[in-house]
């Protein structure tokens, strides 16, 4: 099997999201970054979106030389509603007027016993997991049903839904954004907007790659037998926003090479 980084450089270019504008929260690195340079190559602009100016202007500059289109918007997703409500907008601006598809990707994820949960932490997963999505949505989606058209995927975790011993605020905050995937669904797909969740299982990122024993221990009795990359989740975001899914609406697309529901023992 490739590499995460040998699979996004040997990407075939095609057409499916050609003329289509995407703002993806949380693209500077690891699962954001590989979501936005698949869907460039598969046509779409692609508003990639960070903390960190050179690491987001960094990914920029990748998928030009790949011949795809983004845009760099630096920005932190844990600031106020009003900052996050200005981001949506210069997100618009920089998409030509509109945004066709959202990714909302950009998490924090403190792996700490209930206890030890600093307080400024706590604000800061509930700000950024789960305020930011829903104000972007509330900023974005009308639009979208205006027009009669759009896709939202909402990056979930296998965690959601298995009962580990640390990580309660994370956790529950991936669990709200399911919640909210079905939610929004029902408000505005009727008007032609599909909203779904990609739910990733352990996924091997530069953000963890201090724990990369921790993961392939995690992942070795899995049906997979070791960690998902973040390209792999990158495809299943392509599928959920392309024309072939256009009966998936509410939905959880499990990509956790096993770990949530099935054991080899």
């Amino acid at each position: 099997m490739k590499s995460n980084e040998e699979e996004l450089a040997s990407l075939t270019p095609d057409a499916r999201l050609v003329g289509r504008t995407a703002l993806v929260t949380g693209s500077s690195s690891g699962i954001g970054e590989a979501i936005a340079r698949v869907l460039a190559a598969s046509g779409a602009h692609v508003i990639v979106s960070g903390r960190d100016t050179a690491r987001t202007q960094g990914v920029v500059s990748t998928i030009e030389r790949a011949g795809g289109s983004a845009s760099a918007l630096v920005a932190d997703l844990g600031s106020s509603t009003a900052d996050i409500r200005r981001f949506a907008a210069e997100a618009v601006s920089l998409g030509g007027g509109r945004i066709d598809i959202l990714v909302n990707n950009a998490g924090i994820y403190p792996a700490t016993p209930t206890a030890d949960l600093a307080d400024d932490d706590l604000d800061a997963v509930l700000a950024t997991n789960v305020r930011a999505p829903h104000v972007l949505v509330a900023a974005l989606a009308p639009a979208m049903a205006e027009r009669g058209s759009g896709s939202i995927v909402n990056i979930g975790s296998w965690m959601a839904r298995v009962g580990v011993p640390f990580g309660a605020i994370y956790t529950a905050s991936k669990a709200a954004l399911e919640q909210m995937t079905r939610t929004w669904s029902a408000e505005f797909g009727p008007r032609g907007v599909s909203v779904n969740t990609v739910s990733p299982g352990a996924t091997s990122t530069p953000g963890n790659a201090e724990s990369a024993d921790v993961l392939a221990a995690m992942t070795a009795g899995t049906v997979a037998g070791h960690p998902v990359r973040p390209v792999d989740v990158a495809y299943a975001v392509r599928f959920a926003v392309s024309d072939e899914a256009a009966f998936l609406h509410g939905s959880v697309i499990d990509v956790d090479g096993g770990i949530a529901y099935t054991r080899l023992a």
